[in-house]
């Protein structure tokens, strides 16, 4: 029979015990801009479902979408001080801090498919880019980039029949001077607004046009904002990148950091193929919702790429895409047009 001081020994025994086990578990919070729907929080959200599992709760997980934390032009000062541990934000969005990711904006890549592109980001290219990001932003790369899917032009009023008709329009973009760039390029007055804010700055027509994917579109329903033409142009392959503060990783344990990477790894390719499942669905929800849908040819694409080359090492030159870089992108595409 147990003594009353042998009983309350192990009851302290046992707090003490449940109190070092919460001391060592650490808690992730992942900011995302992005609705409760949209294709990155959902794959985030099972991103982090599976390391709170698999961590056996030593690594609390909390996702926060919408902008609830961070809008992602923030967010990478956010990482650095603390605010969140983890964010998965836009190439575009990151281009302030590292210019050379606007690889994805230069005119070699436009149109170009995603197995395309992934020459580039999984590559050598990729490589470089996640290493200056590390450095620049203190943070850990987890591996491969999320992807997004292509980015073509919306418009309310006006009817897109092709690339031309972007003449004179006010087009939303997402960010980064890429994006900007071709605007223009089109001969059409660009825009910058967050992502938040798309749908009431659409209803209130401070824009015309936007360049965004099915997928926004769609979680965002802006055929409600106003939305009522859609060119499948391929403006642009955007892609995000996942991110872990560095100072949140370095204080894991050896087993822990690996689990956050390994994960990423086992599960990215999957994610993609959702993504692209995504906007494929997306375009037809759009069409079902009254957006006129025109989808440009092949050739269609290639001419207008044709007619942008010339302009090459101008816009890298003006993003200040590394020359290295842009020859690795030349090189990548030099067997075809």
């Amino acid at each position: 029979m147990m003594t009353r001081s042998l009983v309350l020994g192990a009851v302290g025994a046992l707090a003490l015990f449940v109190a070092d086990a919460s001391a060592e578990a650490v808690k992730l919070r992942a900011s995302l801009d992005t609705t409760a729907v949209h294709i990155r929080t959902k794959s985030v959200g099972l991103y982090l479902d599976a390391i709170k599992t698999r961590s056996k709760g030593t690594i609390e997980t909390e996702l926060y979408h919408s902008a609830q934390l961070f809008r992602d032009a923030n967010v990478g000062k956010a990482l650095r001080q603390g605010g969140a541990e983890m964010a998965v934000p836009g190439t575009w969005v990151l281009s302030g801090f590292e210019p050379s990711l606007e690889f994805a904006t230069l005119p070699a890549t436009y149109g170009r498919s995603r197995q395309e592109l992934y020459k580039l980001s999984d590559g050598e290219v990729g490589k470089q880019l996640n290493a200056s990001l590390e450095q620049k932003l203190n943070v850990k790369v987890l591996g491969k980039w999320f992807d997004l899917g292509h980015s073509h032009t919306f418009a309310t009023s006006k009817p897109l029949n092709g690339p031309n008709d972007l003449k004179g329009m006010k087009i939303r973009t997402s960010g980064g001077g890429g994006q900007m760039l071709r605007v223009k390029f089109f001969d059409g007055l660009p825009n910058f607004t967050a992502w938040p804010d798309v749908p009431l700055a659409l209803s209130q027509g401070n824009f015309d046009g936007l360049l965004t994917t099915n997928e926004s579109a769609v979680s965002a329903k802006l055929w409600d904002s106003g939305v009522k033409y859609l060119l499948v142009d391929q403006q642009f392959f955007a892609q995000y990148v996942p991110m872990i503060a560095r100072g949140f990783y370095d204080k894991l344990k050896p087993e822990q950091q690996k689990l956050l990477v390994d994960t990423w790894a086992e599960m990215i390719d999957g994610f993609r193929e959702q993504a692209n499942d995504a906007q494929m669905k997306a375009k037809d929800t759009l069409a079902q919702n009254g957006v006129k849908v025109v989808e440009p040819t092949k050739a269609d694409i290639t001419a207008v790429r044709e007619r942008m080359m010339p302009t090459q090492d101008e816009v890298a030159k003006e993003l200040k895409v590394d020359a290295a870089i842009v020859t690795k992108v030349n090189q990548t595409f030099s067997a075809t047009n």
